[in-house]
């Protein structure tokens, strides 16, 4: 009884990641035309930065950020001439965190025209 409460608990939670790994793409070609300010700020939050061009159009841009954090790998290598005679890490040190930008464009009306990813 108590290993079938455990189990399901386990198989909601997997679902839940799974679902989230699968919404976390979005393909914004198909937004272009179909997507308002008003919406992205409702997804997204507030834009980091944005202006109004003379046009009256509005870019905005909105940063993420992600953690990096150290990186090891084992494995055995050469020492003294000996393959595979000791075994060896590697840590590789990553920046603290990097930077993804998205940003967007929208028409006098709101409408998103454009994209790009930085």
């Amino acid at each position: 009884m108590k290993t079938n409460v455990v189990l399901k608990i386990f198989l909601g939670v997997a679902l839940l990641i799974i679902a989230g790994c699968a919404t976390s793409r979005v393909d914004w070609n198909t937004r272009v035309g179909n997507y308002n300010f008003d919406q992205a700020v409702i997804e997204l939050g507030p834009p980091d930065k944005q202006a109004k061009l003379s046009d009256g159009k509005i870019v905005a841009e909105w940063v993420s950020r992600h953690s990096g954090g150290p990186s090891v790998s084992v494995g055995t290598g050469f020492y003294g001439g000996y393959p595979g005679s000791v075994g060896m890490v590697h840590t590789y040190n990553q920046p603290d965190y990097y930077e993804s930008k998205l940003l967007l464009t929208f028409s006098t009306n709101s409408v998103l025209e454009k994209w790009s990813r930085k």
